[in-house]
């Protein structure tokens, strides 16, 4: 009887975000589907599936549909796919076009705006538009599924991320140390600009310690020459990330996991973006918008001395996954 689901994943983040819930799913309920954009991954987890990769000249289309033509075939009756990737995507297409059920995990984020994050975005809207159940990390994700009127049913859950992070939490303080992390696409045009001014922050503020892990990419790595006064840091484990960000007093970011996890452990985010699909913690005060690169100056000067929060974490409480594993069980 096909009665399992298959789990999709394919990137860090994406596995972040599945392992606490595969760690209380028993293994005779789930089959795993490895999507291949992160192949170190598969050093430490066993996968029953595999899509290979191949080469072309549009990675999105590449990555699509890859997983749509190699999508395989088992014992398994349904799917979860979680987040904003081509990957999650193109599997979600494909159990559509199966007629399989779909579960949306991290479902219902919004900036409506296509272009920020691109492409992400519009994966998050064509994704829950095709899904049977969206598990909605908050209220505000699921508001933003009803008044699309999707035709999934929609719980809220909180994000899965956050249960990684229990563990960390008797470890927060404040310290001397400023986190920075930049990748997204929509920055790669102005790098640039944003590593000068984070510079330049770094050498007014010489009794700040600023700790830069870099991203690989090269439009990243491009511009690495510019960070003179930063320390510049490899790409870290997610531990070794988290006993960073658990000791630092201000965060600079691009990425939305570090929006998430430097709320649940109430450090401030000064976000590098036009617009965030996260909008919950700017109501708490977590989150503090930096639309271009020459408003970053003001906006550290406002939140270094005044770093301190100590406000409810708006994207969950850390158990996630329990709610979800009863969703998965009852609602058949």
């Amino acid at each position: 009887m096909k009665d399992k689901i298959l789990i999709c994943f394919g990137t860090r983040p994406e596995w972040l975000k599945i392992k606490p819930l595969i760690d209380i799913l028993p293994k005779l309920d789930y089959l795993l589907l490895f999507t291949g954009q992160h192949p170190d991954l598969l050093k430490d987890i066993d996968v029953d599936f595999k899509i290979n990769m191949s080469q072309s000249d549009n990675r999105l289309d590449q990555i699509v549909s890859d997983c749509m033509l190699q999508f395989p075939l088992g014992d398994f009756n349904s799917v979860l796919v979680q987040g904003d990737t081509g990957s999650a995507f193109g599997c979600a297409l494909a159990a559509y076009n199966r007629r399989l059920k779909i579960y949306y995990l991290e479902a219902g984020l919004r900036s409506y705006d296509l272009e920020h994050p691109y492409p992400e975005e519009a994966y998050r809207q064509m994704i829950a538009r095709i899904s049977n159940i969206n598990l909605c990390p908050t209220e505000l994700s699921k508001k933003n599924l009803l008044n699309e009127n999707t035709n999934g049913k929609c719980y809220v859950v909180g994000n899965t991320v956050l249960d990684n992070l229990l563990k960390y939490k008797d470890k927060c303080n404040y310290t001397n140390k400023v986190l920075i992390t930049l990748h997204r696409r929509e920055n790669h045009y102005w790098v640039k600009e944003w590593f000068t001014e984070i510079n330049n922050l770094a050498k007014d503020n010489s009794e700040l310690e600023f700790i830069f892990p870099l991203h690989p990419n090269p439009n990243i790595q491009k511009h690495k020459h510019l960070l003179t006064n930063i320390n510049v840091v490899d790409p870290l484990s997610h531990s070794g990330l988290l006993n960073i960000l658990v000791q630092c007093r201000l965060v600079i970011s691009d990425s939305g996991g570090l929006q998430e996890e430097g709320s649940f452990f109430n450090k401030k985010v000064i976000v590098c973006r036009k617009v965030t699909e996260r909008p919950e913690a700017i109501n708490t005060g977590h989150l503090h918008m930096c639309l271009k690169p020459k408003d970053l100056p003001k906006i550290f000067d406002l939140l270094k001395k005044n770093y301190y929060i100590n406000n409810k974490c708006p994207y969950g409480d850390g158990y996630a996954s329990s709610k979800i594993y009863k969703i998965l069980k009852y609602d058949k």
